[in-house]
């Protein structure tokens, strides 16, 4: 009798769970919460452990995630709250991170409305002159392991040259732990100007994967590493969760 209370305690306040964290994202294929407790447990306020699971998530900036895993150990709440359907901490407590980014995506994300009106007439020194470009299209690729690739079309509006740009790159994590930097640039011997003209991608990259696109109500993100896969990029790090996220 008792473990059916348990499992309908523990289906209860998963589906709470579930239902607020949709409620903070943009769009969601699926997102669920497998919160686990026992009846003694939750009166004495603990939950055992929460794991969050999540795909095609976007929470803001258009960047949609492929993958997100949260999984925490004991997790100290209000017992009062939970019994009124509420899963209020006592203390922030620390979880696993893992999110995983596909090249489309990606690619998607630099082609969106938000990101190309931001991409659009840009003001920058060239051969010691200042120009103003915009950005047509950016493909962004990751061709192999540990390398990103991103090309794009200029359009130079001093001139009205169209201009191809490209650069490889590597990936790593920021001395801050917030964001991925790249490194071992480099450019097509063809390209003398790239450097200059590619400087406001590599500033929206680093914007684009600022883990605060990705953190949800009450979460602070940080990386420990980062895997750049044919195809696809995968952040590893911790979250501190100072409070649950409300149903809006």
């Amino acid at each position: 009798m008792s473990q059916d209370r348990g499992d309908l305690g523990e289906q209860t306040l998963s589906k709470i769970a579930e239902v607020a964290l949709n409620s903070q994202v943009d769009e969601a294929e699926s997102l669920n919460v497998d919160l686990r407790t026992d009846p003694l447990k939750l009166v004495q306020g603990e939950l055992e452990s929460v794991a969050i699971e999540g795909q095609g998530i976007v929470v803001q900036q258009e960047l949609r995630m492929e993958a997100i895993q949260l999984q925490t150990n004991a997790v100290a709440i209000n017992p009062l709250s939970a019994v009124l359907g509420k899963i209020e901490l006592t203390r922030p407590t620390e979880a696993s991170a893992e999110i995983v980014l596909t090249a489309t995506d990606i690619d998607r994300a630099f082609n969106s409305d938000y990101i190309r009106q931001k991409m659009q007439g840009l003001k920058i020194p060239v051969d010691g002159k200042p120009v103003t470009i915009n950005f047509l299209k950016v493909d962004f690729d990751i061709p192999e392991n540990g390398k990103i690739s991103l090309n794009a079309e200029i359009f130079v509006r001093e001139t009205g040259e169209l201009k191809q740009v490209a650069f490889t790159a590597v990936p790593k994590v920021s001395s801050d732990r917030q964001q991925v930097l790249l490194e071992n640039i480099e450019f097509p011997e063809s390209q003398a100007d790239s450097q200059e003209l590619t400087s406001p991608l590599l500033a929206q990259m680093r914007d684009l994967l600022n883990l605060q696109n990705f953190e949800l109500q009450g979460m602070d993100l940080r990386l420990e590493k980062i895997q750049a896969e044919a195809g696809k990029l995968t952040m590893v790090g911790s979250a501190l969760i100072e409070e649950f996220p409300s149903e809006k």
